[in-house]
């Protein structure tokens, strides 16, 4: 059976690829969820008149 490669960062393609995901998934959710707390509190009290 053949070792995988690994490479500087010492995961594999596979891990490297999930890891990406999981990055983008996650920024993506804090994104989002800071947008929303900006609209709350523009609601609440606009800084641009």
């Amino acid at each position: 059976m053949a070792e995988e490669r690994k490479s500087l960062s010492g995961l594999t393609e596979q891990e490297a690829q999930e890891f990406g995901t999981l990055y983008t998934q996650g920024f993506a959710f804090v994104t989002v969820v800071a947008i929303f707390a900006h609209a709350l509190v523009w609601a609440w009290r606009p800084w641009l008149q």
